[in-house]
């Protein structure tokens, strides 16, 4: 029988810890930023127009569907080697990724695009420990009242390197680049190598300072789980990065990865449901807080993903806005997350009530994005900025509660994989809000430009997509040696694909502000669960498992 004792833990071992903790969770959250201002000058170098997209889906790939097994390990086998392990993966591919093509093509890996496609994979796959294993250690080392404040500052984290990633991704572009010995490297390998003293840093602390967390240990790990996950999940993904751009929805390639998907996805539920140590757990979907709270993230995050993600295209192609002023207009609605998620935070741990915050931040979302509906190709930035404000206020609570509610309402053996499951929907909602909110704005746009093109472009609503998009402002971004081999655009066509742009962009808003209506509705069926002591949860733990022993 596995016995429980409750552990304590000094101040000094808390405090270290959790900088070191928020150390992490800053790598984590940069690198989903701080690449994008740099693409231009790395596409220009590395030479791979038409494999640039693949630079953020296989991080994402990668880091996705390691989540719950990351979860899982770390409950079976403690947090601190699991995270240790997460940070070493990281680290090397950081490095790797800032040599990507330092050595000219690879046997296998090919060119520095290729490479860097691949390094960035590796690096997800340690990415995927960061953000879980850091909430599980934060439920691990305080009650759950006091770790609404904690949970609140990673979110504010999180707001904080949206905001810091493409500024300091654009510097080190821009203006790192050294000539030692007269070789040249490029300032935008500076972003990856960045990752290296910070990773080393922060495994330091951990080695060092942070206490060994009680776990369950013995357990076998369920690698037929783990295989049937990325099966299920990599084809989803993939379905979803490819429809409407590389693939049209209906084609074979799209429908064949979707049924691949479904039957690993019903083969996983089956063979879930009978091994001894499942990598998902399902009797945590009979849990109605964890059900509930992760729909409802899920949905939030489709919508907010499908809001934000093509706002700043809109404003470089929809409005001719500079990348750099694209990505500064997001400042007030990342200041409006930090303040809202630190607030809410240091509120819930004062009151021990999370749902009158969920209720209230998506109402303020839902305010926020239907304001947004009413922009247009000549709205000012401080008009879009004001309007993200209130986005960022509605979104602050939302970064750390759901998780912080499924915490609060599962047993502390299973809190890493319930932590990471909600990590896992959070994620995947992400992902499907951009494909299908893509999918909607490029077919409205096709559909706007059949009316607006002037004649000698008839026609070209039938390719338009979402890549081509992404390519028309990466082109006004790239330097200009590169921008002057772009094929050009005529003011007609560029003022008719402006205007669709304006009209589809709006209807996105209008489908997101449905969707996050769902949302409210399911947060109204979350249960809410006093936020009991850990002493008094543990001792339950004890209890059950005495039980089960007998």
């Amino acid at each position: 029988m596995t016995t429980h004792h409750i552990q304590t833990f000094s101040n000094d071992e808390r405090r270290l810890t959790l900088t070191a903790l928020m150390i992490v969770f800053l790598l984590g959250a940069l690198d989903q930023t701080i690449v994008s201002t740099a693409m231009p000058r790395i596409v220009a170098q590395l030479k791979g127009l038409n494999l640039y997209a693949w630079v953020t889906t296989s991080y994402l790939l990668t880091s996705t569907v390691m989540v719950p097994i990351w979860g899982k390990l770390s409950d079976l086998h403690g947090r601190k080697p699991v995270l240790l392990s997460g940070i070493g993966i990281f680290l090397v591919g950081s490095w790797l990724s800032g040599l990507s093509g330092e050595f000219g093509p690879l046997p296998l890996l090919g060119g520095g695009m290729s490479q860097l496609i691949v390094f960035r994979a590796i690096q997800g796959i340690g990415g995927g420990a960061l953000f879980t294993t850091a909430f599980a250690i934060i439920a691990d080392l305080f009650e759950p009242r006091e770790r609404g404040k904690f949970s609140g500052l990673f979110g504010a984290t999180f707001g904080l390197a949206s905001v810091i990633g493409p500024v300091v991704g654009g510097f080190f572009t821009e203006h790192a680049t050294i000539h030692p010995f007269g070789h040249v490297i490029e300032g935008w390998r500076f972003i990856f190598y960045l990752n290296l003293p910070l990773s080393l840093l922060s495994m330091f602390m951990i080695v060092v300072k942070m206490p060994k967390l009680q776990h369950r240990g013995g357990g076998a790990i369920d690698y037929l789980g783990a295989a049937l996950i990325i099966m299920a999940f990599v084809p989803l993904l993939l379905a979803m990065s490819w429809g409407g751009h590389d693939y049209a929805w209906a084609s074979p390639q799209i429908i064949g990865l979707l049924v691949f998907a479904a039957l690993s996805l019903a083969a996983l539920v089956f063979i879930e449901l009978r091994v001894p140590e499942p990598i998902v757990p399902m009797e945590l979907f009979s849990n109605r807080v964890y059900s509930t709270a992760n729909a409802a993230s899920f949905i939030v995050n489709m919508a907010f993903m499908g809001v934000v993600t093509f706002l700043p295209l809109f404003m470089q192609v929809g409005q001719g806005v500079a990348a750099t002023k694209s990505g500064l207009a997001l400042l007030p609605m990342m200041g409006g997350l930090i303040f809202a998620s630190t607030v809410t935070g240091f509120l819930v741990s004062k009151t021990g009530l999370y749902k009158p915050f969920m209720l209230g931040g998506v109402a303020i979302l839902m305010a926020g994005v239907y304001l947004l509906t009413s922009i247009g190709p000549d709205t000012t930035l401080v008009g879009i900025g004001w309007r993200l404000l209130i986005v960022g206020l509605g979104l602050g609570p939302s970064q750390s509660l759901y998780s912080l509610a499924i915490q609060n309402a599962v047993p502390p053996h299973q809190i890493g994989v319930a932590t990471s499951g909600s990590q896992f929907f959070r994620q995947i909602g992400s992902t499907i809000g951009v494909a299908l909110f893509g999918a909607l704005l490029t077919h409205d746009i096709g559909d706007e430009l059949a009316r607006r093109a002037p004649p000698e472009a008839a026609g070209v609503h039938q390719s338009v997509d979402i890549g081509k998009l992404q390519a028309m402002a990466l082109a006004q971004a790239a330097p200009p040696e590169v921008r002057a081999k772009s094929p050009p655009v005529s003011p007609a066509m560029l003022q008719a694909t402006r205007e669709s742009f304006a009209v589809s962009i709006v209807n996105v808003f209008q489908v997101a502000l449905v969707v996050i209506g769902l949302g409210a509705v399911i947060i109204l069926f979350i249960p809410t669960v006093p936020m009991r002591p850990r002493a008094e949860r543990m001792a339950e733990a004890e209890a059950a498992a005495a039980q089960a022993a007998e």
